[in-house]
C-alpha cells in the first residue's frame, strides 16, 4: 500500500495535473473489482494524506477536459429498468453494474469537492457490510438505489444554494466541518466565495500561475484579503485556517487561462 501510495505522488519533473485523479481511479478500480472481499480501506486511511501532499512547488497544468471525459450523469440512469432486471433474476449482475457507477460517481463527485468525503465513507460502509454477510444481495442493492438518490440530490445542492459547482465548493470548506452561522452570515460566506472566484478567475489565475513565486503570492494574498470579508464569527485561528485550506484548493483544483477541474462541467 505505501509504495502504490508513493506512486501516486507528484513527479517534481512532470508537468500534468493526475494526483487526485489517479487517487479516485484507485479507489473506484478497488470498488469496481469482482473479488468477493473487496476491501479499500487501506485506501481511504490514505486519500486525505495524498491530497494534502499534492500541492508541489512547480504545480502541474489541468486539462479543461479533465472532467468532461466519461462523467457519469445519474439522472439518465434508468432505475426502474435496473429494478427490473435486477427483480428477474439478473441479481449479482445489476447489483455489480450499479455499484460500478456509483464508484466512478463518487470519485468524481469528489474530486471536485473534498468536503464530499463522507459520501465515499458511506459507501466503503455499505460494501463492507456486504462483503461480511451483514446484509444480502437484496439488501445491498435497495442501498445503493438510496444512496445514488442522496448523490444526486447532493448535486443539486448548488441550485438550492444559487451557487455554481465551484462556488458550492469554496462555500463548503468554508463551512465545513460545521461552523454555526445564522442565515445572514451564510449569506455573507457566499457573498465571499462567488466574489473570490470571480476575483482569481478573472485577475489572478494566469498562466502557468503555480510556477512563479511572484504569481503564487499575488493568488494567497488575494485569498487571504478577500477571506478577511467573513463574518467575525470566523476567529483569526479559523480564518487562518480557512486561508490554507482555499489556497491549496485553489491550487490542486485550477490551472491558468480557465483550466480547471470545473471548466468542462
Amino acid at each position: 500500500m505505501e509504495k502504490l501510495f508513493k506512486s501516486l505522488l507528484p513527479d517534481p519533473a512532470a508537468n500534468e495535473f493526475g494526483v487526485i485523479r489517479k487517487v479516485f481511479a484507485v479507489i473506484a478500480e478497488k470498488i469496481r473489482s469482482d473479488v468477493p472481499a473487496t476491501d479499500i480501506s487501506g485506501v481511504m486511511e490514505d486519500v486525505a494524506d495524498v491530497l494534502d501532499e499534492s500541492i508541489a512547488t512547480e504545480g502541474y497544468v489541468i486539462r479543461p477536459s479533465a472532467v468532461a471525459a466519461n462523467y457519469l450523469d445519474l439522472s439518465k440512469i434508468d432505475f426502474e429498468l435496473l429494478k427490473k432486471q435486477f427483480e428477474t433474476g439478473r441479481k449479482a449482475i445489476e447489483t455489480q453494474k450499479l455499484r460500478s457507477q456509483i464508484a466512478v460517481k463518487v470519485g468524481q463527485m469528489v474530486q471536485l469537492n473534498r468536503t464530499r468525503m463522507n459520501f465515499l465513507e458511506e459507501f466503503q460502509k455499505m460494501i463492507e457490510e456486504y462483503n461480511s454477510g451483514a446484509a444480502n444481495i437484496e439488501t445491498f442493492f435497495a442501498q445503493l438505489m438510496a444512496f445514488t438518490q442522496k448523490l444526486s440530490e447532493e448535486e443539486k445542492r448548488g441550485i438550492s444554494e444559487q451557487l455554481t459547482e465551484e462556488e458550492l465548493t469554496i462555500f463548503d470548506l468554508l463551512t465545513k466541518p460545521e461552523v454555526a452561522l445564522t442565515k445572514a452570515e451564510e449569506r455573507e460566506v457566499k457573498k465571499v466565495a462567488k466574489a473570490l472566484i470571480t476575483k482569481l478567475k478573472s485577475e489572478k489565475l494566469v498562466l502557468d500561475w503555480k510556477k512563479r513565486q511572484t504569481t503564487r503570492a499575488a493568488v494567497r494574498y488575494t485569498i487571504e484579503t478577500m477571506l478577511d470579508e467573513l463574518p467575525r464569527t470566523y476567529s483569526p485561528e479559523l480564518y487562518q485556517k480557512k486561508c490554507d485550506v482555499i489556497y491549496q484548493h485553489v491550487f490542486d483544483a485550477y490551472g491558468g487561462q480557465g483550466a480547471s477541474l470545473y471548466a468542462a462541467r
